[in-house]
């Protein structure tokens, strides 16, 4: 049985490694995915070895995501807001430093993810059933938080309320499939791609060099705001790092270790709250939820111990991965890579959501276009998914 939760393991390293690095290509549809294949051709499989599948995945994409985010300009919901810090160290030649900086916070998020798992289960399990009745108003506090947090108050409410209301129609607009996928990557992806085409981005030659970087505050800070966002719905790493910044002001490296470390601890987390709550808070919870409903203490242990390993390997993953793309990236033409990326986003978003998902995908990249012009930070436009969330809630 161990020969066979290792080979699982590296399995779930490799999808991770794959979902990681494709544009598009997210862990919620290759969960879902093997969901359906485990009712059917993959009935005689174990259940457990597809958990040590999905987890190690899920913690391989957390890592190596960033490298497409950062060097490509192509982030999911997790990702979004190391587009534009990562982009600015691009641009100074220092890519692999914006990488390796997101990377040591996921490595301390992991580490501190399996010791605190089991006193933040107790926690939870107190605390939870006294804030159920509360979770809208502490979604509308965070709100609150991100919108005033900027120096441009009104153009922040008006990123945040144009997205809410763009993510409340498109989320309820029943006969759209995946409606995340045109949505996130039209705001967050392809808004982003056409810029830099537009402009005609060149990247300099990168330096291979790490930059140091405050470590403490950003990962205390992502460990005191990760928790809530990692049990409380509609909220993830995006908002636990805007929580987490305002805990504790950090400047562009920082906030990129804190995004790193919010990524892994939100995803660690939401495991612990499947336990602890029975809720699934990610794509990867659920789809574990499904083969296995409520995992038990010995699971539970099994999956931590996943976390461990598969973010130690991810981590030396994305090193190596990054030092590729830095000594590739000055040798290719941007602007054309940015097309070819925006044109298989397009194909993915066609395959996967339909043409109604296309149309919503430009009118999705339209809105983050106009949104980035009012020169605020891409934080707000996460309204996206709180305000339907906070809507749900109070309805």
């Amino acid at each position: 049985m161990l020969i066979e939760l290792i080979v699982f393991l590296i399995l779930g390293i490799s999808a991770g490694t794959f979902t990681g690095l494709m544009p598009g290509i997210h862990i919620n549809l290759v969960g879902a995915m093997l969901v359906s294949a485990s009712a059917s051709f993959l009935f005689f499989l174990p259940t457990l070895y597809l958990v040590v599948f999905i987890t190690a995945m899920a913690i391989t994409h957390t890592f190596l995501d960033f490298v497409p985010s950062i060097f490509l300009g192509c982030p999911n919901e997790d990702t979004a807001l190391s587009v534009l810090p990562g982009h600015e160290l691009l641009r100074e030649g220092k890519g692999h430093a914006a990488v390796m900086l997101a990377a040591y916070g996921g490595l301390a998020a992991v580490i501190l993810t399996v010791i605190l798992a089991f006193p933040l289960i107790v926690l939870v399990k107190k605390i939870y059933p006294l804030i159920q009745t509360a979770i809208p108003y502490i979604l509308i506090a965070v709100s609150l938080i991100m919108i005033f947090s900027e120096k441009r108050k009104f153009s922040s409410l008006l990123v945040y309320s144009l997205t809410g209301i763009l993510g409340l129609i498109l989320l309820n607009l029943e006969p759209l499939k995946d409606s995340l996928l045109p949505l996130l990557t039209g705001l967050f992806g392809a808004s982003n791609l056409l810029l830099s085409i537009k402009t005609k981005t060149q990247i300099p030659k990168q330096i291979i060099k790490e930059e140091k970087a405050e470590l403490k505050k950003p990962i205390l800070a992502a460990l005191i705001a990760s928790p809530l966002c990692g049990f409380l719905p509609g909220l993830g790493s995006g908002q636990a790092a805007v929580l987490g910044n305002t805990i504790s002001k950090t400047d562009r490296k920082g906030f990129l270790v804190l995004l790193g470390a919010t990524n892994v601890l939100v995803m660690g987390f939401s495991f612990m709250s499947l336990y602890a709550i029975s809720k699934a808070r990610t794509g990867a919870a659920a789809a574990i939820r499904d083969l296995i409903e409520i995992p038990s203490v010995k699971v539970l242990i099994l999956i931590l111990l996943v976390v461990l390993i598969s973010g130690l390997i991810s981590f030396f993953l994305m090193k190596k991965l990054s030092i590729f793309f830095s000594q590739k990236i000055n040798k290719i033409n941007y602007t054309k890579l940015s097309i070819v990326t925006l044109c298989i986003l397009v194909l993915i978003v066609l395959l996967i959501s339909g043409f109604l998902g296309f149309i919503a995908f430009v009118i999705s990249t339209f809105t983050g276009i106009y949104c980035i012009s009012l020169g605020v930070r891409r934080t707000q436009m996460m309204g996206c998914l709180l305000f339907p969330t906070i809507i749900l809630y109070i309805t």
